[in-house]
C-alpha cells in the first residue's frame, strides 16, 4: 500500500462561505492523522548516509559548511544593516544561533515587509537567514531599515 507515502492532491468548490467553512472543518478533522503519520523516505535516507561512513562524512562538512555560510549571513545583515543607516543595535542578531533570528519587530512591521517588500517571516519578527545571499542582502537590509526607522525594536 501506500502507507507512509504522500501523494495526490483534493480541490473541492463550494457554493458559500458557509459550505466552504463545512467542509475545512470535516477537511481539518481527516488531515490530522495524516500529518501524525509522517512520509517513511526521509528516515530512509538518514539511514542511507549515516551507515556509509564517506556520506556520513559528506553530511557532516555540508551542515558544517551551511552553517559557516548562515552564520556569516546573519553578520553581512547586522552589517548592511548599519551600512544603510539603521540606528537600532542589532547586536541580538549577531548573538543568536541557528538558521532563524528574532529581529525585535513587531507583528505591525513585519506585516510591512511583506506587503511592502514580499518578505515573508512570521509575525514575531523571526525571519530565515538561510534566504539570505549576497545577490538580496542589501534589499532586505533596506527594507528592514525602513519598517523599522524611528520606532522600537525589542533585542530579546
Amino acid at each position: 500500500g501506500l502507507y507512509g507515502e504522500r501523494t495526490g492532491t483534493l480541490s473541492v468548490v463550494c457554493n458559500s462561505l458557509e459550505e466552504r467553512s463545512a467542509v475545512m472543518s470535516q477537511l481539518k478533522l481527516i488531515i490530522r492523522p495524516m500529518y501524525s503519520s509522517p512520509p517513511i523516505h526521509g528516515s530512509s535516507i538518514v539511514k542511507t548516509v549515516l551507515t556509509d561512513e564517506e556520506l556520513t562524512a559528506e553530511y557532516y562538512d555540508n551542515c558544517k559548511e551551511m552553517a559557516t555560510r548562515i552564520n556569516a549571513m546573519r553578520v553581512k545583515l547586522v552589517e548592511v544593516l548599519k551600512e544603510v543607516g539603521s540606528e537600532h543595535d542589532w547586536s541580538h542578531v549577531t548573538e543568536q544561533i541557528g538558521m532563524f533570528a528574532y529581529t525585535g519587530m513587531n507583528s505591525d512591521m513585519c506585516d510591512e515587509l511583506t506587503s511592502k517588500y514580499s518578505i515573508f517571516l512570521t509575525r514575531d519578527g523571526r525571519i530565515s537567514l538561510a534566504g539570505l545571499n549576497d545577490g538580496n542582502i542589501e534589499y532586505v537590509a533596506k527594507a528592514v531599515h525602513d519598517v523599522t526607522a524611528g520606532k522600537s525594536i525589542t533585542s530579546s
